[in-house]
């Protein structure tokens, strides 16, 4: 079975992608790929000039530490830590954690309507506070590649909005090359380029 054909695909600084297509098209195989969870078993990935294939396991882990905010669909938080501390934990994990990280963590709790659920853990949360408490995570060490697969799939349109506009900000305010899957044409509206997959083909790009 071949996730993806033949797509041979560029990202830029500074600019805000969206992959549309059906389930199965290969759209989270290509943003997987593109953080280095993933290597292709044909061609290669480059994540920030770094050839993915030939590193270690090690060493793609660093290199996704330092490089890549991760939005998963899932959300993937660690059921026995609190918002904070999952938001935290990727700078835990690279460095010492120090009063800015502490600063910005409270200023993006905020953004995300979260202040008030800080030290509340995930099980505690809804749906969508899971959903923008995964995003915080991501967004906390401030990477210069952030992917996002469906950020607003658990959110309302209302929160969903505010969601993709915060996201949105990262790439025209930070310059940060920003990815994001969905299946919301909301979303997709708000982006720079929108890449559409069929069957793990491109089959549209403009």
């Amino acid at each position: 079975m071949h996730a993806l054909r033949g797509v041979s695909l560029g990202f830029r600084a500074g600019r805000f992608y969206a992959i549309l297509g059906p389930s199965g098209s290969g759209k989270s195989t290509l943003l997987h790929l593109a953080a280095g969870l993933d290597v292709p078993t044909r061609g290669s990935v480059r994540l920030l000039g770094q050839e993915t294939g030939p590193l270690g396991d090690a060493q793609l882990a660093r290199l996704r530490r330092r490089s890549v905010g991760f939005v998963f669909q899932f959300f993937n938080l660690v059921p026995t830590l609190t918002v904070a501390e999952n938001a935290l934990l990727p700078v835990m994990l690279e460095r010492r954690v120090e009063a800015r990280d502490h600063a910005r963590l409270d200023e993006l709790l905020d953004a995300m309507q979260l202040g008030h659920r800080k030290h509340k853990l995930p099980e505690e949360l809804s749906g969508g506070e899971r959903q923008r408490a995964a995003i915080v995570r991501a967004m906390l060490p401030g990477p210069p590649v952030l992917l996002a697969d469906e950020p607003t799939g658990s959110l309302d349109s209302v929160a969903g909005a505010m969601i993709t506009a915060l996201l949105r900000a990262q790439a025209t305010e930070h310059g940060v090359c920003l990815i994001v899957v969905t299946h919301d044409p909301r979303v997709a509206e708000q982006a720079d380029e929108v890449i559409r997959l069929e069957d793990g083909v491109v089959v549209a790009h403009a």
